[in-house]
């Protein structure tokens, strides 16, 4: 089991791009393509809320755990 992240399904439902998010959010692009990929060992809550904030969407829509 793992857990997934579905960044890029939400941002492209959303149709906002890596740069447009990275300044909304305030991360770098370095960072949030870590994220995006799947790489990141972690996440801070205030990083997933402001995400959640910018994408309009729930914790629940960017992690899947399978």
């Amino acid at each position: 089991m793992q857990i997934v992240v579905n960044l890029d399904v939400m941002m492209a439902k959303r149709k906002m791009s890596l740069n447009e998010l990275s300044e909304k959010v305030d991360i770098t692009l370095a960072n949030l393509s870590i994220l995006k990929t799947g790489k990141a060992k972690a996440i801070r809550f205030s990083t997933l809320e402001a995400i959640c904030a910018a994408l309009d969407c729930q914790p629940g829509d960017i992690l899947e755990y399978r």
